[in-house]
């Protein structure tokens, strides 16, 4: 499985923005897709995930009701659809695909960080 991210930007707080994550390779070695973030000085943490094979999906609390993660399969796409930004929403984002069930870890492939900076 490869994993190539994209859809960053620069944009003022209340904006939008949605970011893709294209994969590709063995799609039957993906369980749950996540994406993640990593501000300035920060861990790496999960901000929304999904699992596909029942469609249950998580959201960290700073994120939920703004965030949706969503996917077309015809296009081999995961998007990450970011609303209402914040500037504490500023990291660089990840997408990341698992062949488990865990919404935190076990994430075996990573696509490169696509950055996003809201501004105040």
């Amino acid at each position: 499985v490869q994993l190539q991210a994209s859809g960053g930007g620069l944009v003022q707080a209340g904006g939008s923005l949605r970011l893709s994550c294209r994969f590709s390779g063995d799609k039957l070695r993906i369980y749950t897709m996540g994406w993640f973030r990593q501000g300035q000085g920060k861990e790496r943490d999960v901000v929304a995930s999904s699992r596909w094979d029942d469609g249950d999906i998580y959201y960290e609390d700073s994120v939920k009701g703004r965030f949706t993660i969503s996917r077309d399969n015809a296009k081999n796409l995961v998007y990450l659809q970011m609303n209402s930004l914040k500037p504490e929403d500023t990291a660089v984002y990840y997408c990341a695909a698992s062949p488990g069930l865990s919404y935190f870890r076990g994430y075996t492939t990573w696509g490169q960080g696509t950055l996003v900076t809201v501004s105040s």
